[in-house]
């Protein structure tokens, strides 16, 4: 299962990676370069048949297609806004027709795109035909919160982490740390671990206590266990090992645990356990593949 979850990653970031490089194929068309796109004549609005807002060399714009553009647009629908993207659907328009007639159609890296862009259209319609994900209900929902809930101690803590690939690293860390050293400095300059960039701090967290296995939020169980020891404002006095990394901690702060209502968490939760089942269901279609497919590396 676990290399079935992995090729349903790969699928998707071959699908997400594609379809990115089919949207650059796109134009960009800036408003100021758009709004220089003028119709040939203002008599020749007046001929359009319904349905059509333009017509370049003879090639019809649809009403759709405007349409479409404004709800990708995601601003507010105004005649200014379709006035500006209906002209930008004309430069695109004066673009494929300028690049056909020169037989871009017939170079390498297009028709490359256009088989790149075939293949990703054909996979999301296959994934969607395919992929049957439990439905989540009000019930899974409810019972995630609660177990969330159990899950967590009387205390909450707001730490921040120093993690080095070495005992050497990590001792050199603590002394300077000891002589005054700024943690959030040395986090940035030596930290390898989570959040290095912002000083090593990190997000609030709860454990239940004693601290057993599976129940430490996602935090390796070493360095949960020195955590919930420290003072608040404290630096742990020795280096935590944690597999081969080292932690250095900082119980920056501490409070009673806040617990959103099952209201406040329930559309996140939700979400979350959605993305999940369609994970579960995508890695059983890439499992049932590969029992039915001879694959050699």
């Amino acid at each position: 299962m676990k290399d079935a979850l992995n090729l349903a990653t790969t699928f998707k970031r071959s699908i997400a990676a594609a379809a990115i490089g089919s949207a650059l194929i796109a134009p960009a068309f800036g408003a100021q370069q758009a709004a220089r796109v003028q119709p040939a004549s203002a008599a020749a609005g007046a001929s359009l048949p319904a349905g059509v807002v333009a017509r370049v060399n003879g090639i019809a714009i649809a009403q759709s297609d405007l349409d479409a553009a404004v709800r990708q647009s995601g601003q507010q629908d105004s005649p200014a806004l379709r006035g500006s993207l209906k002209n930008q659907l004309i430069a695109r328009e004066l673009f494929r027709q300028a690049a056909e007639k020169q037989h871009y159609d017939s170079h390498a890296d297009v028709k490359a795109a256009i088989e790149q862009a075939k293949s990703v259209l054909m996979m999301q319609a296959y994934l969607r035909d395919s992929v049957k994900p439990v439905p989540v209900t009000d019930a899974d929902v409810k019972a995630k919160y609660d177990a969330i809930v159990a899950s967590l101690g009387k205390s909450e803590y707001k730490p921040s982490a120093i993690v080095v690939k070495d005992m050497t690293t990590a001792q050199t860390v603590l002394d300077q740390l000891k002589k005054g050293g700024d943690f959030s400095q040395l986090a940035k300059q030596y930290s390898q671990g989570p959040n290095a960039a912002e000083g090593g701090a990190l997000n609030w967290v709860s454990f239940k206590t004693p601290i057993t296995e599976g129940q430490t939020q996602g935090w390796p169980q070493p360095a949960a266990e020195a955590l919930v020891k420290l003072p608040q404002g404290a630096v742990s006095s020795a280096p935590v090992q944690v597999g081969n990394t080292f932690w250095i901690l900082r119980a920056d702060q501490m409070r009673p645990t806040q617990i959103p209502t099952f209201d406040q968490s329930k559309n996140q939760l939700r979400k979350e356990l959605e993305q999940v089942s369609v994970a579960k269901a995508t890695a059983q279609v890439v499992t049932d593949l590969v029992k039915r497919a001879r694959i050699e590396q």
